[in-house]
């Protein structure tokens, strides 16, 4: 589960049962946002350390990012990027980047939300993933958005549309491949069977798995808040259905994540695993 400290850390805390795993939120969610581009902070008095304190088994953190924005504010990512990787290796705990194209300030389609961007470019979201899955970087997963809009999608038919899309998720796909990086995909608020399909393109490259919200919860929210009981009762029926199906598609496409290190039956002698991990 994603909790942020803000409001997920206090109210749900107590009930996350201990086996699942607890990744949290780093950055703060209001950006600086200039004529450039947009530049990402921590939240304020929140650290990967207290993170590691609290038993996250994972810090999360979006940068928004564009490798045509102005270069002062790309540089002013990347060096947050990077400073939180230091950090993450200092306390031993892995690093999840999730990397987001936007619209520039008094664009058309600008707007300060986290939605997706309805006219971004496939070779935006492609140079982005190419840059931060350097080393220096020291991501551990990447979340990722489709590199084409979810409700522009075709179906994965053999079309040559379709295979023109498949195309920019396997530029994807092979650039995490080369750096042993493993990915999955964010949802974006898309419609529950518009994120199928952009995970049947992504499994079909090489992702992992999904990492996901309101896909989920959000239908739930909109029909029925402020009725808690009936936004309870829709999470439980309907929200749960969502999980399922994107359960299903991805066990039977994901790529598997493999550790890195040897299991035992590889150690031939004391210090192999110390040596490899």
């Amino acid at each position: 589960m994603l909790f942020d400290p803000n409001f997920a850390v206090p109210a749900a805390i107590d009930l996350l049962p201990p086996r699942c795993g607890l990744i949290m939120t780093l950055e703060e969610h209001r950006v600086e946002e200039t004529a450039g581009g947009r530049k990402s902070r921590a939240i304020a008095n929140w650290s990967v350390e207290k993170i590691r304190a609290m038993g996250g088994d994972a810090v999360k953190v979006l940068a928004w990012y564009r490798p045509d924005a102005d270069a002062a504010v790309n540089q002013h990512q990347k060096r947050f990027v990077r400073e939180i990787g230091e950090e993450c290796a200092r306390h031993d705990v892995p690093y999840v980047l999730e990397l987001l194209v936007y619209p520039f300030l008094g664009s058309a389609n600008h707007t300060a939300d986290y939605v997706e961007s309805p006219g971004k470019l496939p070779g935006l979201v492609i140079d982005s993933v190419r840059e931060f899955a350097k080393p220096e970087y020291g991501v551990d997963l990447l979340k990722l958005e489709s590199p084409l809009a979810a409700n522009s999608l075709p179906a994965r038919d053999g079309s040559t549309e379709a295979r023109a899309a498949q195309k920019e998720f396997d530029a994807i796909g092979d650039i995490c491949r080369e750096r042993s990086i493993p990915w999955v995909l964010l949802s974006g608020g898309a419609a529950p069977e518009k994120f199928e399909r952009v995970l049947d393109f992504a499994y079909a490259a090489g992702a992992g798995g999904f990492l996901a919200g309101r896909t989920i919860w959000l239908d739930a929210v909109l029909k029925n808040f402020p009725d808690l009981t009936a936004v309870s009762a829709s999470l439980r029926k309907d929200g749960l259905g969502v999980l399922e199906r994107l359960n299903k598609l991805t066990t039977a496409k994901g790529t598997p994540w493999k550790a890195r290190f040897p299991v035992f039956t590889d150690i031939k002698q004391e210090g192999d695993f110390a040596r490899a991990y």
